[in-house]
């Protein structure tokens, strides 16, 4: 028929016209599934997948098979051959966002504890959580659950203390982010002023030198420094994290001088490390000074955007939304993740089903929040082997206050009570508040807190009850326990909290009732400490799980914290000075205990920028004891004594076990 032809060309053009109609929603639906694949063949894998790859829709398939296999392989406990193909299966399909979760969780969690250093495990953790932070969320950015898997990961694996090697992640972690960005300022207004210099640092090199031309003399005499070691490595030189690395070394040591020379560390870098002799001439010329500054804070940009996958720019609205964020507490990473998920991720978790995503994400969030009120701020050595001190940080307790409110009318609507699963959050820390004010010695304030919280959920809740209705001191005493109980880890923090409040709320205007009561509650806090089930685990590396955490007595807990108290730059320095002259009649050993070079040097570094350096001295203000050399020997002998006792003690417990 002559009208077939013409009738089929049509038929042919409507139905490409339809499907390209239909291309868009279908793009989208692709999309929001995560179902698009890579078009380049995986180079150095097996020819099979290269031919799966070549053959276009049935990669799918092929990625079935190895997802498959790994999860068959992971029952089996074959963790490192689950690297390989997991590792395929990204390169095949990076928008597969499930399998980039568990790749980075059999780097952090499984393989890790399968080594045998510390050293080891901290490189497979972060090779774990930068895998999805600097590739899985760069193919993935919408992705909601990714986000809060990486938040999870700073929280529990960085931050937490189920890992045997906790204390060394820690460090590890505070030490790269102390040398990336250097130590963050003490006043929120500074803290968001220092990001956001970074925030608006030029975007490429180029851009830089034609701003401020004086940069390239600065750049050129960094790079010729090292420019004998690169050659002999066979590297090439970059303005990136190792050369943040070399001057936040350099700047460390010239931001303690003195305890660096005590410790010899001053001339052993300058040796080893050619570029801080580089650094320490720029610093010294006025005309370079400005410039070098401009170049760190650009390198600084770039390398949070390139390195870390992080925004300068969402990292400063966070701080001003939340508070002083300090990146070198992983919990400030959480945060982050948790948040930048809830803003980013909307149209990936848009039907009813997801909502639990949506929960589980926003908990994070508050989570995260709950912890950097407990230990937010951070203190640290990059020299030291000691963990970094992290003490409370009251400046988020507000804000906590008010994402509740936020978090709760969010989810109040959502089928299973969703606004209800935040109740609990929000009745925990207001014990937790109880606690902190009882700590304190603001009794009044707790009898307040605890007032409110059994008008909300106690004889004023519907149905009315008696769990509030009780004796204030024993509310905090059961709270301690059932908190500790669970989370051990916060024992040095409330014993930390409570000291502080001793020293600056009783021994400094000598109120010796005050005194005595934070050396009862943290007497309470160490013996329920020392009562926790895992107390005497140890882990393969010899150390103790949780009994590392804590020194062995109360006597040897009041003098860590005291060291902590005295050289604490929050903490201004006429109230240490009045603690310090004072300390003698409530614990003569601690002034024996503080008397050392370290604690010297560090007062000596603040008093030099204090205002009362103008009429007075370090020694008018921290005099040193008359009988010092007798005392200190006293000291000595009593902590020989005590390290005998402990002695005898194993001895006996070894020999128990035995028998």
């Amino acid at each position: 028929m002559r009208w077939a032809r013409p009738l089929g060309l049509i038929l042919a053009v409507l139905s490409f016209v339809g499907a390209g109609a239909l291309l868009p929603d279908l793009e989208q639906r692709t999309e929001n599934a995560g179902l698009r694949y890579t078009d380049s063949v995986v180079e150095g894998a097996p020819p099979w997948v290269a031919v799966g790859t070549a053959i276009g829709a049935l990669r799918g398939l092929v990625v079935d098979v190895l997802w498959i296999k790994v999860n068959l392989m992971k029952e089996e406990g074959d963790y490192f051959e689950v690297m390989a193909l997991s590792d395929l299966i990204t390169k095949l399909q990076p928008r597969f966002a499930a399998v980039w979760a568990y790749h980075g969780h059999n780097m952090a969690y499984n393989i890790s504890v399968a080594t045998h250093t510390l050293e080891e495990r901290w490189d497979w953790v972060r090779a774990g959580v930068r895998l999805v932070q600097n590739e899985g969320l760069r193919h993935n950015p919408a992705d909601l659950v990714l986000h809060k898997e990486l938040a999870f990961w700073y929280a529990h694996k960085i931050e937490g203390n189920s890992d045997d090697a906790h204390l060394f992640y820690k460090r590890e972690f505070t030490r790269e982010w102390h040398f990336m960005l250097g130590e963050p300022p003490e006043t929120l207004e500074d803290r968001i002023a220092w990001l956001r210099a970074i925030e608006d640092a030029p975007g490429s090199l180029p851009l830089l030198l034609e701003l401020e031309p004086r940069c390239i003399e600065v750049r050129d005499r960094l790079l010729s420094s090292v420019a004998p070691l690169a050659e002999q490595a066979g590297v090439n030189l970059e303005l990136d994290s190792d050369f943040l690395l070399e001057y936040g070394i350099w700047d460390a040591i010239r931001q303690n001088p003195t305890g660096a020379a005590l410790l010899g560390i001053d001339d052993q870098v300058t040796a080893e490390r050619p570029m801080a002799k580089a650094l320490e001439e720029i610093a010294a010329d006025p005309n370079l000074r400005g410039p070098l500054d401009q170049l760190v804070t650009f390198v600084r940009r770039r390398v949070l955007e390139d390195e870390y996958n992080l925004d300068p720019q969402r990292m400063r609205r966070y701080t001003e939304l939340y508070g002083p964020l300090d990146w070198r507490n992983g919990q400030a990473h959480a945060l982050y993740w948790g948040k930048k998920g809830e803003e980013g991720a909307t149209a990936r978790v848009a039907a009813d089903d997801d909502d639990y995503k949506r929960l589980n994400n926003d908990r994070v969030v508050l989570q995260a929040l709950q912890a950097l009120a407990r230990y937010g701020r951070v203190r640290f050595d990059p020299f030291s082997t000691e963990p970094p001190v992290r003490t409370q940080e009251p400046r988020f307790i507000d804000v906590i206050d008010r994402e509740f409110e936020y978090y709760y009318t969010k989810h109040y609507d959502v089928k299973g009570a969703g606004g209800e699963t935040f109740i609990d959050f929000l009745r925990n820390f207001m014990s937790s508040s109880i606690r902190e004010a009882w700590r304190s010695g603001e009794k009044d304030r707790a009898q307040r807190l605890l007032d409110r919280l059994d008008e909300r959920f106690g004889r004023g809740a519907v149905p009315p009850n008696n769990a509030y209705a009780i004796d204030l001191e024993i509310f905090v005493r059961n709270e301690v326990k059932q908190e500790l109980d669970s989370q051990p880890h916060l024992a040095p923090t409330e014993a930390r909290g409570a000291l502080y409040v001793g020293f600056r709320a009783g021994v400094a205007p000598d109120r010796r009732e005050v005194w005595e009561q934070a050396l009862t509650y943290t007497a309470q806090v160490h013996r329920i400490f020392r009562g926790n089930e895992f107390y005497d685990y140890e882990t393969k590396f010899g150390s103790g799980r949780i009994k590392d955490l804590m020194p062995p007595t109360l006597e040897e807990v009041v003098e860590v914290v005291f060291l902590q108290f005295i050289t604490d730059p929050t903490i201004p320095l006429l109230d240490r000075a009045q603690v310090w002259q004072r300390v003698d009649s409530y614990n003569p050993w601690l002034r024996a205990a503080a008397e050392r070079p370290s604690i010297r040097s560090a007062l000596a570094q603040q008093f030099a920028r204090s205002e009362l350096s103008l009429n007075n001295t370090l020694e008018q203000l921290f005099p040193v004891p008359v009988d010092l050399e007798a005392r200190q020997a006293a000291y000595e002998r009593r902590g020989r004594d005590r390290e005998a006792e402990r002695e005898q003690d194993r001895k006996s417990g070894s020999i128990q076990r035995q028998n």
